[in-house]
């Protein structure tokens, strides 16, 4: 009897095991950002100039002398290749002979980009111009992309909507809020809101400083004043985020924008890594098994946080998220056994 194929994704449980040390789902957030020591990594930076005359500047990981395979890093919201997650994944990920390289969304590398507009959750413009280029320096090689957060929810939205693209073989979502309504509203509440105003505090420091010599006014009709009166990711959608970007308001950016609706589009081998307990969102994000694509599978754990993780002892922890990730690109990736990166 011959086997019936899925015509959707499917929902897996989750290898990893939480340690009695780490149970609560704000010690796995904090304790990878606050606590967990950094792997040693050396990088080089590269810039990009877009179409519009702004620019990107991309991290390249250590070089291979002969690269088996490419790994694509995207970012979340305000972070760099300084953010603990993108550091420590970077060092983990640089071994086979597989080159790792992270852009940096616009204005993220240290360095406020040229033009008003920045970059959310759903801006997928950017990051296929990136791939497109990468492409082109790599024609052969491939390609796995790695997204955290609000990068795992750009990166499932530009697979959903470029089905047949030819950039990547794979993809890794991690902590991706796939609707982004309910995380504005999840994390403005409780101690989530801890996180949601030290995130604001770096978004709202970028603005004003880019309004010191670009004129807003005609743009979103907010003085320096206003941005400071700002108190929550809802907030800073709808008066900021939206008219900035095209969209009417906060409601239609949360609606065009959430990888949810894309989930069912994807044609590439698509992991999605996803913690219920995610502190930064609630369990209204999670898809069920017939919203997704045949070739995407949802790992779920109960806990772990946001871009947490963490298991070992408290005196010699370790991140799950760097051993499951590479395993998954080992399935996909070739391995250059002569790399000096072991």
């Amino acid at each position: 009897m011959s086997k019936i194929a899925l015509s959707h994704g499917k929902i897996i449980k989750s290898s990893f095991r939480v340690p009695s040390w780490a149970k609560n789902r704000h010690v796995q957030t904090i304790w990878p950002r606050f606590i967990q020591k950094r792997l040693p990594l050396k990088y080089s930076m590269e810039r990009l100039t877009l179409p519009d005359d702004d620019f990107v500047d991309v991290a390249w990981g250590p070089k291979p002398e002969e690269p088996s395979g490419i790994i694509v890093m995207f970012h979340g919201l305000e972070g760099s290749i300084r953010s603990h997650y993108a550091n420590d994944m970077m060092a983990n990920l640089s071994v086979n002979g597989w080159q790792v390289v992270m852009m940096h969304y616009r204005g993220c590398s240290g360095v406020p980009n040229l033009k008003p507009r920045g970059y959310h959750s759903g801006e997928t413009g950017d990051p296929s111009f990136f791939l497109d280029w990468l492409n082109q320096k790599f024609p052969q090689i491939p390609k796995v992309a790695v997204g955290f957060s609000l990068g795992g929810n750009m990166l499932l939205k530009l697979l959903g909507e470029n089905p047949a693209q030819k950039w990547l073989n794979a993809a890794i979502a991690i902590s991706s809020p796939l609707k982004l309504s309910e995380c504005a509203k999840s994390i403005n509440h409780g101690f989530s809101r801890v996180y949601q105003k030290y995130l604001l505090n770096s978004i709202k420091t970028t603005l004003r400083k880019k309004m010191s010599f670009i004129d807003y006014r005609k743009l979103i009709q907010l003085t320096g004043d206003d941005v400071d009166s700002i108190t929550s990711f809802a907030q800073f959608d709808e008066k900021v985020t939206a008219p900035l970007h095209g969209f009417e308001d906060a409601n239609d950016y949360y609606e065009k924008c959430s990888a949810y609706h894309f989930l069912s589009a994807i044609h590439c081998p698509t992991l999605v890594l996803h913690s219920i307990d995610d502190p930064f969102m609630n369990h209204l994000v999670v898809p069920k098994e017939e919203e997704l694509a045949r070739n995407v599978t949802l790992e779920l754990s109960e806990r772990g946080g946001h871009v947490g993780f963490m298991q070992g002892s408290v005196f010699s922890p370790k991140v799950w998220l760097h051993e499951r990730v590479k395993r998954y690109v080992s399935d996909v990736l070739p391995i250059n056994p002569n790399t000096p990166y072991v």
